[in-house]
Protein backbone atom coordinates (compact mmCIF):
# COMPACT_ATOMS: atom_id res chain seq x y z
CA UNK A 1 0.00 0.00 0.00
CA UNK A 2 1.22 3.38 -0.48
CA UNK A 3 2.96 5.50 2.89
CA UNK A 4 3.49 9.19 2.92
CA UNK A 5 6.80 10.39 3.30
CA UNK A 6 8.49 12.42 5.62
CA UNK A 7 11.47 14.44 4.05
CA UNK A 8 14.01 15.75 6.22
CA UNK A 9 14.54 17.69 3.35
CA UNK A 10 11.80 18.61 0.94
CA UNK A 11 13.35 19.36 -2.20
CA UNK A 12 15.29 16.27 -2.17
CA UNK A 13 12.64 13.81 -1.49
CA UNK A 14 10.33 11.76 -3.76
CA UNK A 15 7.23 9.56 -2.92
CA UNK A 16 7.38 6.12 -2.83
CA UNK A 17 5.70 4.66 -5.96
CA UNK A 18 2.77 2.75 -4.86
CA UNK A 19 3.08 -0.84 -4.79
CA UNK A 20 0.68 -3.64 -2.77
CA UNK A 21 2.77 -6.42 -4.49
CA UNK A 22 6.17 -7.06 -6.04
CA UNK A 23 6.58 -6.39 -10.21
CA UNK A 24 6.37 -9.74 -11.81
CA UNK A 25 9.88 -11.11 -13.60
CA UNK A 26 13.32 -9.85 -12.81
CA UNK A 27 13.91 -6.81 -11.50
CA UNK A 28 15.18 -4.74 -13.86
CA UNK A 29 14.82 -1.16 -14.60
CA UNK A 30 13.28 1.19 -17.71
CA UNK A 31 16.71 0.52 -19.68
CA UNK A 32 16.59 -3.46 -18.34
CA UNK A 33 19.47 -2.74 -15.63
CA UNK A 34 19.79 -5.06 -12.80
CA UNK A 35 20.29 -4.12 -9.07
CA UNK A 36 23.57 -5.73 -8.61
CA UNK A 37 25.51 -2.88 -6.63
CA UNK A 38 24.52 -0.87 -3.12
CA UNK A 39 26.31 1.46 -1.87
CA UNK A 40 25.42 2.47 2.08
CA UNK A 41 26.84 5.72 3.37
CA UNK A 42 27.43 5.64 7.25
CA UNK A 43 28.02 9.14 7.71
CA UNK A 44 28.23 12.56 6.51
CA UNK A 45 30.80 13.32 8.75
CA UNK A 46 34.74 13.53 7.27
CA UNK A 47 38.15 14.40 8.62
CA UNK A 48 39.07 15.48 4.86
CA UNK A 49 38.46 18.46 3.25
CA UNK A 50 38.90 17.47 -0.80
CA UNK A 51 38.54 19.86 -3.21
CA UNK A 52 36.63 17.63 -5.10
CA UNK A 53 34.12 16.62 -2.45
CA UNK A 54 34.07 18.16 0.40
CA UNK A 55 36.00 21.77 0.24
CA UNK A 56 36.52 23.50 3.18
CA UNK A 57 34.72 26.46 1.82
CA UNK A 58 31.22 24.61 2.00
CA UNK A 59 32.26 22.19 4.94
CA UNK A 60 33.55 24.45 7.19
CA UNK A 61 34.06 24.82 11.35
CA UNK A 62 30.14 25.97 11.30
CA UNK A 63 28.78 23.68 8.79
CA UNK A 64 25.66 21.74 10.20
CA UNK A 65 26.52 17.79 10.09
CA UNK A 66 23.61 15.20 10.36
CA UNK A 67 23.01 15.15 14.08
CA UNK A 68 22.64 11.01 15.26
CA UNK A 69 19.45 10.56 15.53
CA UNK A 70 19.06 11.45 11.75
CA UNK A 71 21.62 8.26 10.77
CA UNK A 72 19.81 5.06 10.11
CA UNK A 73 20.71 2.90 13.03
CA UNK A 74 22.44 -0.47 12.68
CA UNK A 75 19.78 -2.49 12.59
CA UNK A 76 18.11 -0.37 10.18
CA UNK A 77 20.93 -0.23 7.82
CA UNK A 78 21.16 -4.14 8.01
CA UNK A 79 17.36 -4.35 7.51
CA UNK A 80 18.01 -2.52 3.91
CA UNK A 81 20.99 -4.63 2.95
CA UNK A 82 18.54 -7.65 3.54
CA UNK A 83 16.24 -6.07 1.50
CA UNK A 84 18.45 -5.22 -1.47
CA UNK A 85 19.81 -8.75 -1.43
CA UNK A 86 16.53 -9.97 -1.90
CA UNK A 87 15.83 -8.55 -4.65
CA UNK A 88 19.36 -9.75 -5.97
CA UNK A 89 22.31 -6.99 -4.87
CA UNK A 90 25.41 -9.50 -4.57
CA UNK A 91 27.86 -6.88 -3.82
CA UNK A 92 27.19 -4.25 -0.87
CA UNK A 93 29.95 -0.92 -0.30
CA UNK A 94 30.10 0.94 3.11
CA UNK A 95 30.89 4.59 2.10
CA UNK A 96 30.84 7.36 3.70
CA UNK A 97 31.97 11.01 4.23
CA UNK A 98 34.91 8.71 6.06
CA UNK A 99 32.93 5.52 6.65
CA UNK A 100 36.01 4.74 10.11
CA UNK A 101 34.68 7.86 12.02
CA UNK A 102 31.46 5.63 12.74
CA UNK A 103 31.32 4.75 15.57
CA UNK A 104 31.43 0.53 16.01
CA UNK A 105 31.79 0.43 12.20
CA UNK A 106 32.99 -3.10 12.68
CA UNK A 107 30.48 -4.73 14.81
CA UNK A 108 28.20 -3.25 11.69
CA UNK A 109 30.56 -5.06 9.27
CA UNK A 110 29.71 -8.06 11.34
CA UNK A 111 26.23 -7.62 11.69
CA UNK A 112 26.13 -7.32 8.20
CA UNK A 113 27.79 -10.43 7.43
CA UNK A 114 25.76 -12.46 9.73
CA UNK A 115 22.59 -11.17 8.06
CA UNK A 116 23.75 -12.05 4.50
CA UNK A 117 26.86 -14.65 4.53
CA UNK A 118 27.69 -14.50 0.70
CA UNK A 119 26.93 -11.52 -0.05
CA UNK A 120 30.46 -9.16 -1.92
CA UNK A 121 30.95 -7.23 1.13
CA UNK A 122 33.23 -3.96 1.04
CA UNK A 123 34.20 -0.28 2.16
CA UNK A 124 35.45 2.64 0.93
CA UNK A 125 38.07 4.74 3.00
CA UNK A 126 40.46 7.92 2.76
CA UNK A 127 42.83 5.65 4.46
CA UNK A 128 43.61 8.14 7.39
CA UNK A 129 42.53 5.07 10.44
CA UNK A 130 42.81 2.13 7.94
CA UNK A 131 45.87 0.43 9.93
CA UNK A 132 44.03 0.94 13.35
CA UNK A 133 40.76 -0.76 11.90
CA UNK A 134 41.63 -3.19 9.30
CA UNK A 135 42.43 -6.06 11.26
CA UNK A 136 39.29 -5.60 13.02
CA UNK A 137 37.39 -5.28 10.01
CA UNK A 138 38.43 -8.33 8.49
CA UNK A 139 37.96 -10.16 11.75
CA UNK A 140 34.33 -8.82 11.39
CA UNK A 141 33.37 -10.08 7.59
CA UNK A 142 35.20 -7.63 5.30
CA UNK A 143 36.34 -8.64 2.21
CA UNK A 144 37.85 -5.56 0.64
CA UNK A 145 38.53 -2.29 0.77
CA UNK A 146 39.10 0.43 -1.53
CA UNK A 147 41.27 3.56 -0.46
CA UNK A 148 41.47 7.21 -2.15
CA UNK A 149 44.90 8.38 -2.55
CA UNK A 150 44.98 11.22 -4.98
CA UNK A 151 48.59 11.63 -4.91
CA UNK A 152 51.98 10.14 -3.87
CA UNK A 153 53.47 13.37 -4.03
CA UNK A 154 53.33 15.05 -0.34
CA UNK A 155 52.47 18.78 -1.00
CA UNK A 156 49.67 17.56 -3.99
CA UNK A 157 48.33 15.50 -1.33
CA UNK A 158 48.09 17.93 1.65
CA UNK A 159 46.86 20.43 -0.89
CA UNK A 160 43.94 18.41 -2.51
CA UNK A 161 43.02 16.53 1.19
CA UNK A 162 43.33 20.28 2.69
CA UNK A 163 43.38 18.43 5.86
CA UNK A 164 47.42 18.31 5.98
CA UNK A 165 47.11 15.00 6.20
CA UNK A 166 50.35 12.57 5.01
CA UNK A 167 50.91 10.15 2.55
CA UNK A 168 52.78 7.60 4.67
CA UNK A 169 49.76 7.16 7.28
CA UNK A 170 47.65 6.45 4.15
CA UNK A 171 50.38 3.95 2.68
CA UNK A 172 50.67 2.66 6.12
CA UNK A 173 46.53 1.36 6.20
CA UNK A 174 47.06 0.36 2.74
CA UNK A 175 49.62 -2.24 3.87
CA UNK A 176 47.91 -2.63 7.06
CA UNK A 177 44.75 -3.87 5.05
CA UNK A 178 47.30 -6.40 2.96
CA UNK A 179 48.37 -7.88 6.00
CA UNK A 180 44.47 -8.21 7.31
CA UNK A 181 43.83 -10.11 3.98
CA UNK A 182 41.54 -7.36 2.73
CA UNK A 183 42.72 -7.63 -0.46
CA UNK A 184 43.11 -7.26 -3.45
CA UNK A 185 43.19 -3.66 -2.90
CA UNK A 186 41.59 -0.99 -5.16
CA UNK A 187 43.82 2.87 -4.78
CA UNK A 188 41.15 5.55 -6.36
CA UNK A 189 42.67 8.53 -7.89
CA UNK A 190 40.30 11.13 -8.83
CA UNK A 191 42.36 13.19 -11.28
CA UNK A 192 42.10 16.81 -12.14
CA UNK A 193 43.84 18.27 -14.62
CA UNK A 194 46.58 20.96 -13.22
CA UNK A 195 46.44 19.52 -9.54
CA UNK A 196 47.43 15.86 -9.62
CA UNK A 197 47.13 14.61 -13.23
CA UNK A 198 51.35 15.07 -12.86
CA UNK A 199 51.18 12.31 -10.81
CA UNK A 200 49.63 9.62 -13.13
CA UNK A 201 52.42 7.43 -13.97
CA UNK A 202 54.40 7.89 -10.66
CA UNK A 203 50.96 6.47 -8.99
CA UNK A 204 51.14 3.63 -11.90
CA UNK A 205 54.71 2.95 -11.29
CA UNK A 206 54.58 2.72 -7.38
CA UNK A 207 51.64 -0.23 -7.45
CA UNK A 208 52.56 -1.79 -10.26
CA UNK A 209 53.63 -5.51 -9.44
CA UNK A 210 52.10 -4.96 -6.15
CA UNK A 211 48.99 -6.98 -6.19
CA UNK A 212 46.74 -3.53 -5.53
CA UNK A 213 44.89 -1.81 -8.21
CA UNK A 214 45.10 1.72 -8.92
CA UNK A 215 41.71 3.07 -10.30
CA UNK A 216 41.81 6.68 -12.18
CA UNK A 217 39.01 8.88 -12.02
CA UNK A 218 37.80 11.41 -13.71
CA UNK A 219 36.97 14.66 -12.12
CA UNK A 220 32.90 14.55 -11.78
CA UNK A 221 30.30 17.35 -11.32
CA UNK A 222 29.42 15.45 -8.30
CA UNK A 223 26.87 18.08 -6.41
CA UNK A 224 26.83 21.34 -6.73
CA UNK A 225 30.26 22.73 -4.42
CA UNK A 226 32.99 21.56 -6.22
CA UNK A 227 33.27 24.16 -8.85
CA UNK A 228 33.94 21.44 -11.41
CA UNK A 229 34.67 22.54 -15.09
CA UNK A 230 35.21 20.84 -18.25
CA UNK A 231 38.84 22.06 -18.83
CA UNK A 232 39.82 20.09 -15.52
CA UNK A 233 38.35 16.91 -16.60
CA UNK A 234 41.69 14.80 -17.55
CA UNK A 235 39.81 11.69 -20.03
CA UNK A 236 40.68 8.12 -19.30
CA UNK A 237 42.04 7.94 -22.68
CA UNK A 238 45.02 10.29 -21.93
CA UNK A 239 45.60 8.37 -18.78
CA UNK A 240 45.64 5.22 -20.23
CA UNK A 241 48.24 6.87 -23.09
CA UNK A 242 50.42 8.05 -20.07
CA UNK A 243 51.00 5.20 -18.45
CA UNK A 244 50.70 2.87 -21.79
CA UNK A 245 54.16 5.42 -23.02
CA UNK A 246 56.04 4.08 -20.01
CA UNK A 247 54.33 0.43 -19.23
CA UNK A 248 52.37 -0.89 -22.17
CA UNK A 249 48.91 -2.06 -21.17
CA UNK A 250 46.09 -4.05 -22.81
CA UNK A 251 42.28 -4.05 -22.73
CA UNK A 252 40.50 -6.76 -20.32
CA UNK A 253 36.83 -7.75 -20.23
CA UNK A 254 34.86 -6.40 -17.52
CA UNK A 255 34.64 -8.79 -14.14
CA UNK A 256 30.91 -8.50 -14.50
CA UNK A 257 27.76 -6.64 -16.75
CA UNK A 258 27.97 -2.84 -14.72
CA UNK A 259 31.52 -2.92 -13.28
CA UNK A 260 32.38 0.74 -13.70
CA UNK A 261 36.12 0.83 -14.17
CA UNK A 262 37.31 -0.13 -17.77
CA UNK A 263 39.95 -3.13 -16.83
CA UNK A 264 43.59 -2.52 -18.55
CA UNK A 265 46.36 -5.00 -17.90
CA UNK A 266 50.51 -4.73 -18.25
CA UNK A 267 51.38 -6.74 -21.05
CA UNK A 268 54.62 -7.51 -18.46
CA UNK A 269 51.99 -9.55 -16.32
CA UNK A 270 52.53 -7.27 -13.77
CA UNK A 271 48.73 -6.69 -12.73
CA UNK A 272 46.32 -3.93 -14.00
CA UNK A 273 45.17 -0.63 -13.75
CA UNK A 274 41.11 0.22 -14.18
CA UNK A 275 39.99 3.81 -15.34
CA UNK A 276 35.97 5.31 -14.28
CA UNK A 277 35.03 7.63 -17.44
CA UNK A 278 32.15 9.07 -16.15
CA UNK A 279 32.46 12.22 -18.09
CA UNK A 280 33.94 11.27 -21.43
CA UNK A 281 32.30 7.45 -21.68
CA UNK A 282 29.54 7.93 -19.86
CA UNK A 283 28.76 3.77 -18.66
CA UNK A 284 24.44 4.71 -17.84
CA UNK A 285 23.49 2.05 -19.91
CA UNK A 286 25.02 -0.57 -17.93
CA UNK A 287 24.93 0.91 -14.33
CA UNK A 288 23.33 -1.34 -11.96
CA UNK A 289 23.86 0.85 -8.66
CA UNK A 290 21.75 1.83 -5.67
CA UNK A 291 22.77 4.28 -3.04
CA UNK A 292 21.49 4.92 0.31
CA UNK A 293 22.30 8.38 2.20
CA UNK A 294 23.29 8.60 5.53
CA UNK A 295 20.18 9.81 6.64
CA UNK A 296 18.02 6.53 4.94
CA UNK A 297 17.03 7.89 1.27
CA UNK A 298 17.36 5.67 -1.38
CA UNK A 299 19.00 7.60 -4.38
CA UNK A 300 19.31 5.60 -7.96
CA UNK A 301 21.98 7.82 -9.44
CA UNK A 302 25.21 9.74 -8.67
CA UNK A 303 24.13 12.70 -9.66
CA UNK A 304 20.40 12.71 -8.04
CA UNK A 305 18.65 15.71 -6.83
CA UNK A 306 16.66 13.75 -4.86
CA UNK A 307 15.88 10.31 -2.88
CA UNK A 308 13.23 8.33 -1.19
CA UNK A 309 13.10 8.39 2.24
CA UNK A 310 13.07 4.68 3.03
CA UNK A 311 14.17 5.54 6.68
CA UNK A 312 10.40 7.07 7.46
CA UNK A 313 8.82 4.21 5.82
CA UNK A 314 10.52 1.86 8.20
CA UNK A 315 10.41 4.02 11.11
CA UNK A 316 6.61 4.75 10.09
CA UNK A 317 6.23 0.75 11.17
CA UNK A 318 6.68 -0.87 7.11
CA UNK A 319 7.38 -4.46 7.66
CA UNK A 320 10.70 -6.30 5.83
CA UNK A 321 8.24 -7.62 2.79
CA UNK A 322 6.61 -3.78 2.49
CA UNK A 323 10.30 -2.38 2.40
CA UNK A 324 11.27 -4.70 -0.26
CA UNK A 325 8.51 -3.85 -2.30
CA UNK A 326 8.84 -0.27 -1.75
CA UNK A 327 12.58 -0.74 -3.57
CA UNK A 328 11.69 -3.08 -6.06
CA UNK A 329 9.20 -0.64 -6.98
CA UNK A 330 11.25 2.47 -7.06
CA UNK A 331 13.73 0.72 -8.91
CA UNK A 332 11.23 -0.59 -11.71
CA UNK A 333 10.49 3.00 -12.53
CA UNK A 334 14.18 4.21 -12.56
CA UNK A 335 15.53 5.65 -16.20
CA UNK A 336 18.33 7.82 -15.16
CA UNK A 337 21.08 8.79 -17.60
CA UNK A 338 22.84 11.90 -16.15
CA UNK A 339 26.24 11.25 -17.71
CA UNK A 340 24.45 10.59 -20.94
CA UNK A 341 22.88 13.94 -21.19
CA UNK A 342 25.33 15.85 -19.61
CA UNK A 343 26.06 19.66 -21.15
CA UNK A 344 27.13 22.45 -20.25
CA UNK A 345 24.15 24.05 -18.35
CA UNK A 346 23.62 20.63 -15.96
CA UNK A 347 26.79 21.04 -13.77
CA UNK A 348 24.84 23.85 -12.27
CA UNK A 349 21.79 21.96 -11.44
CA UNK A 350 21.31 21.42 -7.48
CA UNK A 351 22.76 17.76 -6.77
CA UNK A 352 22.97 15.77 -3.74
CA UNK A 353 26.57 16.06 -2.21
CA UNK A 354 28.63 13.14 -2.85
CA UNK A 355 29.71 12.75 1.24
CA UNK A 356 26.46 12.32 1.63
CA UNK A 357 25.89 9.45 -0.85
CA UNK A 358 28.81 8.14 -1.09
CA UNK A 359 31.12 8.37 -4.11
Amino acid sequence: MERNVIAIAEHRTLPIPPASARGAGPLTDTRGRALHDLRISVTDRCNFRCVYCMPKEVFDADYQFLPHGELLTFEEIVRVARAFHELGTRKIRLTGGEPLLRKGIDRLVGMIRSALPGVDLTLTTNGSALKAHAAALKAAGLDRVTVSLDSLDEATFRRMNDADFAVAKVLEGIDAAAAAGLGPIKVNMVVKRGMNDHQVVDMARHFRGTGQIVRFIEFMDVGSTNGWRMDDVVSSAEVVRRIGAHFPVEAVDPNYRGEVAARWRYLDGRGEIGVISSVTQAFCATCTRARISTDGHLYTCLFAQRGYDLKSLMRSGAGDAELATAVDAIWRRRADRYSEIRTAATPREPKVEMSYIGG
